[in-house]
């Protein structure tokens, strides 16, 4: 397994050798998986299998705020994700959920909606257990919590995000990950105000859909949001393929020398996020 490990890391550093990586590396590698069926993208325990993700991001639960709650995985069986993140887990690899998307009904009408959500995710995906609600993953735990928030109202998540963040008393190592994935033109609105407890560990600024002041590689942009949130470590989000995203699809090359030779000099740059695990499979841009 060890063998096996070295191979895939040696593997990384190789194909991102032309792009400049090679002496650094590019940091931590997380991956967004679920957006497509298994045929198509495999398992949670294949994307783990890899080696070149240190973190997976389940997607999405797409509804929530209303008292409705649905977990869409694009037709995965739910059944066998449970033993899939505690194997990706003892891989040393975080786990976490999305929460929002690029589609589905989700929003925070009040406060309690907050509170209420929060309790859910405790209850159904993370350490706690409550009478009536289900856990689509059994008794695994994811290891935390992303915010996808791309539509709907602004107002709550910062209520979220505390009330998520105070059920870390009941740990007693490690605790709940917090993270955020925001649009890349600063600020996000939409997660403006969660950003703002101070209490996310990760930000995941996605340099892509649509901002076309972000497009092709403009640090100056990415730049905004390591400076905004010195205590988080801050991630350049790139899509895998052309197919994902042709606009703003950036090949190795352009990553480095548009953002990546500038961004690693930045005290809190902690690596890439990539959309998806299936853009990635099929053209192997990190895998």
């Amino acid at each position: 397994m060890a063998a096996l490990r070295l191979l895939a890391a040696a593997a990384l550093l190789l194909s991102l050798a032309a792009a400049g990586l090679a002496a650094t590396g590019p940091g931590d590698v997380a991956v967004y998986w679920g957006r497509h069926s298994e045929s198509e993208e495999g398992t949670l325990r294949a994307a783990c299998d890899t080696g070149a993700y240190t973190t997976v991001i389940i997607s999405f639960l797409s509804a929530f705020g209303h008292g409705t709650y649905t977990l869409d995985l694009s037709g995965h069986p739910v059944a066998g994700v449970g033993a899939d993140i505690d194997y990706c887990k003892s891989k040393g690899v975080l786990v976490l959920l999305s929460i929002g998307g690029q589609g589905g009904e989700y929003w925070l009408p009040s406060a309690q909606a907050a509170v209420d959500v929060a309790d859910y995710l405790w209850n159904a995906f993370l350490a706690g257990s409550s009478a009536g609600v289900a856990r689509p993953f059994g008794d695994a735990q994811v290891n935390g919590v992303d915010f996808f928030i791309d539509q709907g109202a602004t107002e709550y998540y910062d209520v979220l995000a505390r009330r998520l963040y105070g059920y870390n008393r009941y740990y007693r190592g490690g605790g709940i990950t917090l993270t955020a994935t925001p649009r890349c033109a600063y600020p996000d609105q939409r997660l403006q105000g969660a950003l703002a407890t101070g209490l996310f560990t990760r930000v995941h600024v996605r340099m892509f859909g649509g901002d076309q002041q972000c497009e092709w590689g403009q640090f100056d942009s990415w730049d905004k949001w390591a400076k905004a949130y010195p205590g988080s470590r801050v991630f350049v989000g790139v899509v895998a393929s052309p197919e994902a995203d042709s606009d703003a699809y950036m090949s190795q090359k352009d990553l480095y020398y548009g953002i990546l030779q500038f961004a690693q000099k930045e005290p809190n740059y902690g690596g890439l996020m990539i959309w998806d695990r299936y853009y990635d499979k099929i053209n192997h841009y990190i895998s």
